[in-house]
């Protein structure tokens, strides 16, 4: 009989992957005025540019989705959190438009890949369990907004560059 899905460890596992990437995600919003002032690009350029987070993650989601549904969702996890962690200094620090909208095409990807791969993943820990623990999982992506949104705040409050901040 294979080990449950439903132990200490995983649940903790599930519950950070959560708040790992509402922080990731929100870390972006305080840097979105900086992107501007950048790329010198107006707000209808700048809306067309935040398109291609969405794009990169429905790219990103099916893909992720046929993955994990054969390999397990603990690598995709891992590489959705990675990618997230390495294009956010790309987007402080990108300074023409097309390079902003590549950094945003591969986190709207990694962040795709990290949001269906522990959606699988929680899932089967819920399954696993005798109680509901999926609203508590998604609580904690919205913790997580709050802290990266507030800690990428108090950074450049302090003075550092979004280049900086983000790392």
């Amino acid at each position: 009989m294979p080990p449950s899905a439903d132990t200490p460890a995983t649940r903790l596992a599930t519950r950070l992957a959560f708040f790992a990437a509402g922080f990731a995600m929100s870390c972006w919003a305080p840097l979105v005025p900086f992107a501007k002032a950048r790329t010198g690009v107006d707000e209808a350029e700048l809306g067309l540019l935040l398109l291609c987070l969405g794009i990169g993650s429905l790219v990103a989601m099916p893909v992720t989705g046929w993955i994990s549904a054969r390999t397990g969702s603990r690598p995709m996890i891992l590489l959705g959190g990675l990618g997230m962690v390495l294009c956010l200094p790309l987007l402080a620090a990108s300074g023409e438009a097309w390079l902003l909208a590549l950094a945003l095409l591969l986190f709207g990807a990694s962040l795709g890949t990290l949001d269906v791969a522990m959606n699988v993943h929680a899932v089967a820990v819920e399954r696993a369990s005798d109680r509901p623990l999926m609203s508590g999982f998604h609580a904690l992506f919205s913790v997580g907004g709050f802290a990266g949104a507030g800690l990428m705040t108090l950074l450049l409050w302090q003075g550092l560059t979004p280049f900086a901040a983000s790392l």
